[in-house]
């Protein structure tokens, strides 16, 4: 298997030699292979959501590289990254354009990275791939393209969010607590979703989450962050017969456990 994702010796603190100074990442060095499908699990405040900005660009290290399919991310800016990238948020608000049609919010996310004029011209085979991509969300969206995104349900938002992030076949799709805002029987929808999209394109994913059973069930290799470092990582068989009791337990040596890992 080849390196998608090399981070070597990551660091980076807020507000340095101030009284508010934090250790956000101490030290991290990570290597995700070509198709690793990774969940990030930890309290709030151990890194996870920081180490996915500073991958994206929206913080830069204080030390350390980042390489992406051999390519040195390292100082590049957010933009640039974004031609590599898929990302979901936390807020189905975030990843769409409220006042545009479902098939414009596609659109813009197909030309990502590309030159594009003015001109937002969608031809007619490129409705028809739409539709097809939108039918596999099984949510009736594909007879709605015309539909403002503003109007859509924040279950219905984030799916079309998953799927516009993955149009394109990213290097790297980050997944930052992207059900976490959704009601238990949408959050559950949009993950099966989730993983039959990065199961079919075979795409590198990084997914943070509070829920241990989710972290468990989804991907083939966990990660468990604490205090900026990576403190555990389990893969495979190993990571397949994990109960959540495991996690706990190793959550209970570092006192900081929270009834929100229990979901």
């Amino acid at each position: 298997m080849s390196t998608m994702l090399k981070l070597s010796n990551i660091t980076k603190t807020f507000n340095p030699g101030t009284v508010t100074e934090k250790k956000a990442i101490r030290g991290i060095d990570l290597e995700l292979e070509d198709g690793d499908f990774v969940t990030i699990i930890g309290g709030n405040g151990a890194g996870k959501s920081t180490l996915l900005n500073i991958i994206a660009g929206v913080h830069y290290t204080d030390t350390g590289s980042i390489e992406l399919d051999g390519k040195n991310l390292t100082g590049k800016p957010e933009h640039y990254r974004a031609q590599f990238l898929g990302r979901v948020f936390q807020d189905p608000m975030m990843g769409t354009a409220a006042n545009m049609e479902i098939e414009e919010n596609l659109a813009m996310a197909m030309r990502r990275g590309k030159k594009r004029g003015l001109a937002w011209y969608i031809k007619n085979e490129e409705k028809e791939l739409y539709r097809e991509k939108l039918a596999l969300l099984d949510l009736g969206l594909e007879n709605r393209m015309n539909a403002k995104v503003g109007l859509l349900s924040g279950g219905q938002r984030q799916a079309l969010t998953l799927l516009m992030a993955t149009l394109q076949k990213p290097k790297l799709l980050l997944l930052d607590e992207h059900t976490a805002a959704l009601d238990p029987k949408t959050a559950k929808k949009v993950l099966e979703l989730t993983e039959e999209l990065v199961k079919k394109d075979n795409l590198t994913t990084f997914m943070v989450t509070h829920n241990m059973k989710d972290a468990i069930r989804y991907g083939n290799r966990l990660i468990m962050m604490m205090d900026g470092r990576i403190v555990y990582d389990v893969r495979g068989d190993e990571k397949k017969n994990l109960k959540v009791e495991d996690l706990l337990e190793k959550f209970n040596a570092s006192g900081v456990v929270s009834d929100k890992l229990l979901g």
